[in-house]
């Protein structure tokens, strides 16, 4: 979590990489209840406008939530929280996130569905967000770099950012 703007409005980050197993045999009352305390905590938190930072990658696909929990989540979310979310920002999309908003768009209103934005290198999200409240788990940064690597623009997708450099010389 952390803040942006003048009113210090906040930034919500979710890495679904620390999400549990579908394969545990509590991993429906786990989800609820992990949903249920996002919730309380958003409300809490939340006095004005937010954004969510969802980190998708370096999450296997066994541990990212499914169509029917999200949209169970999406409903039982409040109007006023649905209302000051001014940003939805994944980063690191994979083809089943696509998938999964390209398929539940006409179920979602499209002021919500405008609110969703795709970001795939964390360079691109610095130049979103400020970054200096925010913590990118390690896992999410070896990602990233590794993405980028492959993509042989290893450069224009790692900066001067203290985090990364240090996990480069690990």
């Amino acid at each position: 979590t952390g803040y942006y703007g003048d009113g210090l409005n906040a930034i919500i980050v979710f890495a679904a990489c620390f999400l549990p197993d579908s394969s545990r045999t509590d991993y429906n009352y786990v989800m609820e209840n992990l949903f249920l305390y996002v919730i309380s905590t958003l409300e809490l938190m939340v006095a004005e406008d937010y954004m969510i930072v969802y980190l998708n990658g370096a999450t296997p696909r066994r541990r990212m939530p499914g169509l029917g929990w999200m949209k169970k989540c999406y409903q039982m979310i409040d109007r006023r929280l649905r209302k000051n979310l001014k940003l939805f920002i994944i980063v690191h999309p994979s083809w089943f996130i696509r998938t999964i908003l390209a398929v539940t768009r006409p179920f979602i209103s499209s002021k919500f569905s405008s609110k969703i934005q795709y970001v795939n290198t964390l360079a691109e999200l610095r130049e979103m967000i400020p970054m200096e409240y925010v913590h990118i788990p390690d896992s999410i940064v070896k990602f990233d770099e590794e993405k980028c690597i492959k993509r042989r623009t290893r450069t224009s997708c790692l900066s001067n950012d203290p985090e990364i450099t240090s996990v480069e010389q690990e």
